[in-house]
């Protein structure tokens, strides 16, 4: 991947985060749907650590 590419990706992937954010919100008024709410909220962590991994690749090693 290029670094354009992996910003392109990082980009997308904060987009759908913020969007779950916003779905968690609305089910938050909701208890009936805890379930759907858990699920939303493993793959906004997921998306989180995958974010990471591409940030970390962006920064340029250091020699030693």
């Amino acid at each position: 991947m290029t670094l354009d590419q992996i910003s392109q990706r990082i980009a997308e992937l904060r987009a759908e985060h913020r969007s779950l954010d916003e779905r968690i919100a609305r089910l938050a008024a909701n208890p009936d749907d805890e379930l759907e709410a858990k699920r939303l909220k493993r793959r906004k962590l997921q998306l989180k650590d995958c974010i990471g991994k591409l940030e970390a690749m962006l920064i340029p090693d250091e020699p030693a």
